[in-house]
């Protein structure tokens, strides 16, 4: 006859043979395994999707070419703002560096953008990856294939530069190097 004991250790019942005395330890089954990597995946998924049901996309999201052709920036959501990523760059020789000597490739240059409803534009911070400054900046786009950037001091857009930027369709090579 067996009898259901508890083990010392957490997480299963174990079967007791009263005429051997033998404690069998629990087996970890294939389907435990698949149970937990399932809950995990589920988990890992509904995580993702909670972000991108709360946050639908934006017009300004996708992969943008800067005005002189000398860089692709992939801008997407961060939260609830907008953030821009340097991915592709112009460049011979070395991979660029910034003031601090970090790589230019994967450079988080757009940060902060929220979105101002009532002017419908997005606002935000861009940094200057050559002095490590960061100036105020909006963006939004003017058409599916048309992303406008202003940048500006003192928090006056009156005191800023706006580049017009387009939708980037290419490749991009290793290295974030454009071809």
């Amino acid at each position: 006859m067996k009898v259901w004991i508890l083990p010392r250790y957490r997480g299963s019942i174990s079967p007791k043979t009263e005429n051997r005395g033998v404690v069998r330890a629990p087996r970890r089954s294939a389907f435990f395994a698949t149970v937990v990597a399932t809950l995990s995946l589920g988990f890992t998924l509904h995580a993702s999707m909670a972000q991108s049901i709360g946050n639908p996309p934006a017009a300004e999201e996708g992969l943008w070419l800067a005005q002189d052709h000398d860089g692709v920036f992939q801008i997407g959501h961060c939260g609830d703002t907008l953030c821009g990523r340097l991915i592709g760059m112009q460049y011979d020789g070395p991979v660029p560096k910034d003031v601090w000597g970090r790589s230019q490739c994967g450079l988080v240059m757009l940060t902060d953008f929220r979105l101002i409803r009532d002017e419908n534009v997005w606002r935000g911070h861009i940094l200057d990856p050559e002095t490590g400054r960061t100036y105020d900046a909006r963006i939004h786009a003017e058409s599916s294939e048309v992303l406008k950037l202003r940048g500006f001091i003192l928090g006056i857009p009156l005191f800023g530069k706006t580049q017009t930027w387009t939708r980037y369709h290419g490749t991009i090579g290793p290295a974030c190097k454009l071809p």
